[in-house]
């Protein structure tokens, strides 16, 4: 297996984030397209792993230094790609003078993004019907 990360704007990299993003929020998580769809795309830097040259999972980068829309197909889950795709993103924001990364990280996520080296901050709250909790990571 071969695994590339690029990262750029939604302009150059939707047509390989949305089948993705389709594929597991809204298919297989039931997020209406309404709430999966919004304005932070355009404003966003996003990232897509791609394996063997085929796109297997994106993340977004904000302003704000938020991170969303992880996701990872369901074929592609356990091989180590969305921990890859996430240190990717991690060393994109220290190469660039981020001083922290945030996220809203679904409950049943929460160790994964433990591993990476997140950490909770508050307690758990629903997002479109789904637990998350917001996570923190100082880059300092």
């Amino acid at each position: 297996m071969t695994l590339k990360i690029e990262n750029g704007s939604w302009q150059d990299l939707k047509k390989y984030a949305k089948p993705i993003r389709e594929e597991v929020f809204i298919q297989e998580q039931n997020i209406a397209e309404v709430d999966e769809w919004d304005e932070l795309d355009e404003v966003s830097i996003h990232f897509i792993a791609f394996e063997d040259e085929k796109a297997v999972a994106t993340a977004r980068l904000l302003s704000n230094n938020s991170i969303g829309r992880v996701a990872v197909l369901e074929i592609c889950r356990g091989k180590n790609i969305g921990f890859r795709l996430m240190a990717e993103i991690i060393q994109f924001a220290k190469e660039n003078q981020r001083q922290f990364l945030q996220l809203s990280a679904q409950v049943y996520a929460v160790s994964f993004y433990e591993k990476l080296g997140f950490k909770i901050e508050g307690s758990d709250y629903l997002d479109c019907g789904i637990p998350h909790i917001d996570m923190k990571m100082d880059l300092n």
